[in-house]
């Protein structure tokens, strides 16, 4: 389970607070003739190794799960949760919450159906949980879960969490479509394997959305079509395709040539690119996500905060917006995004300054050698760079890296990995939470309500969690299991606020860029109206 989306990392981020670009025609006709009529094809520019958010936390996977699996919990168009299989969202006003924040009750809807025509109840959602809870399945992470103490069904349609203390992210870790969690799994179909790692299950799961999985061609595609069985009846849309293309310019290719109806994330090199292109439009609105360059603290080249800052310094974030970005994006500090009720406008964005990160290397006793690079204590300043493949433009930055870095004596080798691998789970030697690197690009999503701490707890270090960073800083580990009490929002954002401070202080990564959503679709494409946390969570209306 993980509670924060990843995407690939591009230099593109938040600028525009509106939706832009011409809007598409409201009189049902077909403008171009390469649509499919009830037929939409998109393409992210990844390629996936799971359809079961249990096993993978790939936004390209969250994209597909919010159109086909089970979720108890959505989220609408102001981000704010809505009951899917609940009944209701539980709060202490509706009594689903008991006062001590131990007590967590769902009551279900009745009448569900799985696209398989099997009915729905309480079992499942026992079952998933411990499913989460098994030790033998290669889930992310069980931040959260591990506070469930004891679960009751007292009848069919009602499950009660007991927990060992308060844990207010539940809205969004406990089966909800945002950041990423795992969903419900049918137990007809899952209750007798000791485990779901190697599930047939997984290459085309059956799930409870408007959707259901019809076939994935591996390297091609994966189809969806309607779900007959979907209790809020049946989308406009007949079929959805995903198209696996791993490489941005493909992507920007089969645009110009009709061949797809979207392009999604776009960053801001390919959407200076295309969004003149005839025949599409474009949304363009505040995300949920920032671009990040982390480090990897268990490395001594990375350990010395001195090292962390100087090349916080020594990386020319306006001169990346700008000249990969193409002007998108704006530059802060703090990951939390400037929409979040949780955002703090105090913290100041360091300017680039390489005289100040020599300051701070040779302060901190870090000297040059022959070749120009520094080293400490036979500790050479070579950092290992991981990144993904077939991106262009984060080649382009980090080329630019390499030349800003070298200027304070720290040199870069860069390693390229395919989507796939790249996010892949520790198990099946996925990268990001290897720990065999020194440096590593992508973005994170927000969660909702400001829960950082299954990629920064001092607990979450993979295998365990996400904190990719093995950072541990015990202020801020304490404020992120204070949010876990706090079912407020405003105390929420006090909790984050000291979080923020701190990641502010020890620099265990340099946030690129605050993103935002750009869209490049078809002009025929109606009534898509995306949120910031689940984009494709309000699909039932959409058409083409």
């Amino acid at each position: 389970m993980k509670a924060i989306m990843t995407l690939l990392a591009a230099a593109v981020a938040l600028a525009a607070c509106t939706k832009v670009g011409t809007q598409t025609s409201s009189t049902g006709e077909r403008q171009n003739s390469f649509t499919i009529p009830h037929v939409f094809r998109y393409a992210t520019a990844e390629d996936i190794s799971s359809l079961n958010p249990h096993l993978v936390q790939q936004n390209t996977v969250g994209l597909m799960a919010s159109l086909t699996m089970a979720w108890l919990i959505k989220w609408d168009h102001n981000n704010l949760p809505y009951p899917e299989l609940a009944t209701e969202v539980p709060s202490k006003a509706n009594g689903e919450i008991s006062a001590d924040g131990k007590t967590i009750t769902f009551h279900l809807r009745k009448g569900v159906k799985w696209s398989d025509g099997a009915p729905f109840n309480a079992d499942d959602v026992v079952f998933s949980t411990n499913v989460v809870l098994n030790k033998a399945n290669n889930e992310v992470s069980r931040a959260g879960w591990d506070k469930i103490t004891k679960i009751d069904e007292p009848d069919k349609y009602t499950v009660v969490y007991h927990l060992s203390s308060p844990f207010s992210p539940f809205v969004v870790i406990f089966f909800s479509s945002a950041g990423a969690n795992p969903c419900i799994l049918p137990k007809h179909l899952l209750g007798n394997l000791p485990n779901i790692n190697t599930a047939a299950y997984n290459s085309l799961p059956v799930g409870i959305g408007p959707f259901k999985y019809a076939a994935w061609k591996r390297s091609d595609s994966v189809e969806m079509v309607r779900n007959p069985y979907y209790f809020r009846g049946q989308p406009k849309l007949e079929k959805i395709v995903f198209k696996i293309i791993p490489d941005r310019n493909t992507v920007q290719s089969q645009i110009q040539a009709h061949e797809l109806d979207m392009f999604y994330p776009v960053s801001g090199l390919y959407f200076n690119r295309l969004k003149d292109t005839p025949a599409y439009t474009y949304i363009r609105q505040p995300a949920y996500y920032y671009n990040h360059i982390d480090f990897n603290l268990s490395s001594p080249k990375l350990s010395d905060v001195a090292v962390r800052e100087a090349l916080r310094y020594a990386t020319d974030r306006q001169t990346l917006r700008d000249k990969i970005g193409h002007g998108v994006g704006v530059l802060q500090d703090e990951p939390a995004p400037g929409k979040a009720p949780y955002f703090d406008p105090n913290i100041k964005f360091t300017a680039y300054d390489p005289a100040k990160a020599n300051q701070l290397l040779d302060g901190a006793g870090w000297k040059r050698g022959a070749d120009g690079i520094r080293s400490k204590n036979g500790v050479k300043l070579v950092l290992d760079y991981a990144t993904g493949a077939g991106l262009a433009d984060v080649d382009q930055q980090i080329e630019l890296l390499r030349g800003w870095w070298k200027a304070i004596g720290i040199d870069i080798n860069v390693r390229h990995y395919p989507s796939n691998l790249f996010f892949a789970p520790v198990q099946n030697g996925g990268i990001v939470y290897s720990g065999k690197w020194d440096v590593i690009n992508f973005a994170w999503g927000d969660d909702p309500i400001g829960d950082y701490s299954q990629i920064y707890g001092c607990d979450q270090v993979p295998p365990k969690g996400q904190n990719d960073l093995h950072w541990c800083n015990r202020t801020a580990d304490a404020a992120m299991h204070a949010l876990y009490g706090h079912y407020d929002q405003a105390q929420r954002n006090k909790d984050v606020l000291t979080l923020m401070g701190q990641i502010e202080k020890d620099a265990p990564f340099i946030v690129t860029t605050s993103r935002e959503d750009i869209f490049v679709f078809n002009r025929d494409l109606k009534n898509f109206q995306p949120n910031q946390v689940t984009q494709f969570d309000d699909m039932m209306n959409v058409d083409i």
